[in-house]
Order: C-alpha cells, then sequence, then structure tokens
C-alpha cells in the first residue's frame, strides 16, 4: 500500500472538529467539511457491545452524564447531551459509530478511527469496531485509517478485517516502532508531533510507513512536518491550517 500515494487528506481536525465544535460529534463534523479537512475521532464500545464516538473512558468530561461508557447501556447513552459547553450546539449527541460513517459518506470526509479499548478488553474492542468499520464503508474508495495506541486491539482487527490500514499510534518515538509495526502490519506510525525532527521522520519515510502527526495547531511549525515528509497533520485548529498540502 505505501507504494502509492497517500490516499488520505494532508490534514484532519482533532475528534472531528477540533476546538471548534463539542468533539466526536456529527455537528463537529460540518465543521470540518467546512474547513475541508478529513476527521480523526475516537471509538469505544457501551455496554451493549455498540461502538460509540467518545474519548475518554467515562462520561463526565463530555456530557451531561455519568459513569463509565463500558457500563452504559446504548438506551441511556442516547439520552445525553454532548455539547459540553458549546451553546450552539446544545442537543448534539454521542454518534454511533455507525451514524458517523454514514455523515462521512455523506459529507465526503475522509476518516482516521482510533480504537479506544476498555482496559483489559484491547482484543474485543479491537474486533469489533473494525467490524463495523469495514461493513459500514464497504465499496468506498478510500476506507477510514484505523489506529490506536494498543497494538492488541490493532491486531484483533487486523484479524478480522485485514484488508483495512492500520496506523500504530505513540507519544514519543520508541525504539523499536519499525518491529512494533512490522507486528501487527501497520502501514503507518502516529507520533506526537512535539517529538518528530527531520531526520526522525526521513528515517520513518525510508523505512516504507506513512506517517501522521498529531496534535499540531502552528501553521509555520506544520509547513515544516509536511516538508519534512509528514502525510497528514492532526489538528484542533482547522481554521488555522486548512491551507496546508501534502506529500506521498
Amino acid at each position: 500500500m505505501t507504494r502509492r500515494g497517500w490516499p488520505w487528506p494532508p490534514l484532519f481536525s482533532h475528534r472531528c472538529g477540533g476546538q471548534l465544535a463539542p468533539e466526536n460529534t456529527l455537528e463537529a463534523m460540518a465543521v470540518a467539511a467546512e474547513f475541508g479537512t478529513g476527521v480523526e475521532f475516537d471509538v469505544m464500545l457501551s455496554a451493549d457491545g455498540t461502538p460509540h464516538l467518545i474519548h475518554d473512558e467515562t462520561l463526565d468530561r463530555t456530557t451531561d452524564g455519568h459513569g463509565r461508557v463500558s457500563d452504559t447501556h446504548d438506551a441511556a447513552l442516547a439520552t445525553l447531551d454532548a455539547s459540553a459547553g458549546f451553546d450552539r450546539f446544545r442537543g448534539a449527541q454521542i454518534p454511533l459509530l455507525s451514524d458517523a460513517a454514514r455523515r462521512c459518506r455523506e459529507l465526503g470526509l475522509a476518516a482516521n478511527v482510533e480504537i479506544k479499548p476498555t482496559a483489559g478488553r484491547d482484543r474485543h474492542c479491537g474486533a469489533r469496531i473494525a467490524e463495523v468499520v469495514q461493513q459500514c464503508w464497504a465499496g468506498s474508495e478510500t476506507p477510514p485509517l484505523l489506529s490506536s495506541f494498543s497494538e492488541a486491539a490493532l491486531a484483533a482487527a487486523r484479524e478480522v478485517a485485514p484488508d483495512l490500514p492500520r496506523g500504530l499510534l505513540t507519544g514519543a518515538l520508541p525504539t523499536d516502532w519499525a518491529e512494533r509495526c512490522t507486528r501487527i502490519g501497520a502501514i503507518s506510525l502516529h507520533v506526537d508531533a512535539r517529538h518528530l525532527t527531520r531526520q526522525a521522520c526521513a528515517t520513518i519515510r525510508q523505512a516504507g510507513l506513512w506517517l501522521v502527526a498529531y496534535t499540531e495547531d502552528d501553521p509555520q511549525r506544520a509547513d515544516a512536518l509536511l516538508a519534512w515528509g509528514v502525510n497528514a497533520v492532526i489538528t484542533d485548529r482547522p481554521d488555522r491550517l486548512r491551507a496546508r498540502s501534502g506529500h506521498s
């Protein structure tokens, strides 16, 4: 896959709309579409095993609910307000992954789906989310890029949907990044932008991997990252970075 050009856009809005809309909501996807970016979003499972868009293991920070997502049933999740202080988006809900997929296809949005496994259930979460992604984007010319910090989740996703592209998320660049990517069949490495240098970018790209940098909001730094060979930048400020161009 890496022998062809990077098939996704050079810019992704973090958690759907960055800081411009309530995170991981359909409303935030419309903001990303306005600025011409792809969308990066987080997915975890409810108590019913249904994939929903939410970042935290608990509901408290981003909704008017309380408790663990994995202990909350679908019917209860559907009643929550996820506008998280954005008054003009009041009433926004926690989307199902299937609804997010539909909206992405309606708006023509490329997606980076981050698998957020419940503690101790990495393989189950990875497999279930990959299964739903494969179903929802069936027939799509450019499928979503799955990513996760969990190698176990990505390995399980590979078993269920081997044709879906996978990316390994890291903070600082580990010394064994190449071996870890090979082990799970990752085609991209997603690295905290603060830890990337020109030489690190060159080394990763020379190894045949695509490279994604997160979360960068400074236009000049984003330009530098793209010039160093980064394929895509994830940002909280798509309004500032929307004119960036990518490199394959």
